[in-house]
């Protein structure tokens, strides 16, 4: 059997059953057809590894992190403050963060028995993506998990081991929106109180011309500064998959 690079395993334990089946082929040099079908695997390979990292951010904390910090630059006003590179930056190392055991878990139980040659590549992959089933599971609301376990029309499963990946994943993804538009909701709420005080305070003053956002975005940007915004931010989202 051939063995993938770390990169190229750690992409196939993130992607479908059927991706990690692949072999790595060899680059076809003839017009032979069985040497057409080898360069259609290669294809199918390199579309895998293009989707893996989409299929990292879904199934890790990334999705409700970036969600939340989007949220909170909407209610605050600044537009474009932090820039776009910056938040997700953010989302991405505290994703790293939250997600700390998890993969640790992974690299102590899959790869590094596979790279050791101690295990086959299909029980590696199998080993490592419990860590991040047990993770999803822990974050999934029954409620959404009943859901499509429904519409995929399978038997009522009696552990989460009975549960496929693919109905897991969807269930997991529809919890964090719900989750993250709940908690930008109260993220909003105190914003949205300056901006009425300072609303109602210009047309008692008759300033009905000057537009509100232009003299309430300082005060928010003084309250989130004053109360410690990006502490309270941080430290509440992490807290959130505890």
């Amino acid at each position: 059997m051939k063995r993938f690079p770390p990169l190229v395993f750690l992409f196939l334990l993130l992607a479908s059953p059927a991706a990690a089946a692949i072999q790595v082929p060899q680059i076809p040099l003839s017009s032979d057809p069985k040497d057409v079908s080898v360069a259609l695997q290669i294809m199918g390979l390199l579309t895998v590894l293009s989707l893996a990292p989409a299929l990292l951010i879904m199934m890790t904390s990334f999705t409700r992190i970036v969600i939340v910090l989007s949220f909170l630059r909407q209610a605050m006003g600044t537009m474009t403050m932090p820039p776009n590179q910056v938040i997700l930056g953010l989302a991405l190392f505290l994703t790293f963060f939250v997600m700390a055991t998890p993969l640790g878990q992974i690299n102590h139980d899959a790869l590094q028995p596979y790279l050791a040659g101690n295990m086959g590549q299909q029980e590696a992959i199998q080993k490592g993506v419990e860590p991040l089933r047990n993770f999803m599971f822990h974050q999934t609301r029954q409620k959404d998990l009943a859901l499509f376990v429904h519409m995929a029309k399978i038997a009522r499963p009696r552990t989460p081991a009975d549960i496929p990946t693919h109905i897991l994943i969807p269930a997991f993804l529809i919890s964090e929106l719900k989750t993250a538009f709940q908690i930008g909701f109260m993220i909003y709420l105190p914003f949205l109180v300056i901006d009425m005080v300072v609303s109602s305070i210009l047309m008692s003053m008759g300033m009905m011309m000057l537009p509100p956002v232009m003299i309430s975005l300082p005060f928010k940007i003084i309250l989130f500064v004053l109360v410690d915004g990006w502490h309270l931010i941080s430290r509440a989202l992490v807290a959130s998959f505890h």
